[in-house]
């Protein structure tokens, strides 16, 4: 089974919508569950992967595929600088891309971000602490990044399976503020922690 099969993320969903007008980056998109949804939504989305099964799962009307491992320590980042109205990573870390990642994201731009976090061993994989996130990890790389945080939540989750996870969803700084104190489906008015 490739991964990322299934429902799109529930966090991924929610902020979706808040996405400014542009392309979209689904990083480590797996069979491309968040492809097509982003897709769905009007956006043309860039799947990104290193896994080419994964990707011609993923490939789909409005969705462009790209083969590329980026933990190779040979292929440099191949994005340019503010290229990218959303990226949105799910059940991948790879620390030295962080700050790629933000410099790829436009000025009005927003991360969406859910991976695994320290604790998650007790229920499966991933186990190793190299692909678990520390306490409050990423809502420390937004700050340093220059990322002004919307949402973020930190714990346990039942679904789609028991797990430890984060979740951050992150705006460049010109991201409307506005925009960002709106829930954009449940009217909810403030930052979640």
């Amino acid at each position: 089974m490739v991964h990322g099969a299934g429902d799109p993320s529930a966090w991924v969903e929610r902020f979706a919508a808040l996405l400014p007008r542009g392309e979209v980056l689904d990083l480590a998109c797996g069979s491309g569950r968040h492809a097509r949804l982003l897709a769905a939504l009007g956006h043309p989305v860039l799947a990104l992967d290193r896994d080419p099964a994964a990707l011609a799962q993923a490939a789909g009307p409005g969705i462009a595929t790209l083969a590329c491992d980026l933990e190779d320590g040979i292929t440099p980042w191949p994005f340019a600088p503010a290229r990218f109205a959303g990226i949105v990573v799910t059940n991948y870390l790879h620390r030295p891309l962080m700050a790629d990642l933000a410099r790829s994201l436009a000025p009005d731009g927003l991360l969406i971000y859910e991976t695994f976090s320290a604790g998650n061993e007790a229920y499966g994989k991933p186990s190793n602490p190299a692909f678990l996130l520390g306490e409050g990890e990423l809502l420390a790389l937004a700050a340093a990044l220059g990322l002004r945080v919307l949402a973020y939540e930190d714990g346990y989750t039942g679904s789609p399976r028991p797990a430890m996870v984060q979740r951050l969803c992150a705006a460049g700084p010109e991201f409307p503020r506005a925009k960002a104190l709106i829930g954009p489906r449940d009217g909810q008015a403030g930052t979640r922690f």
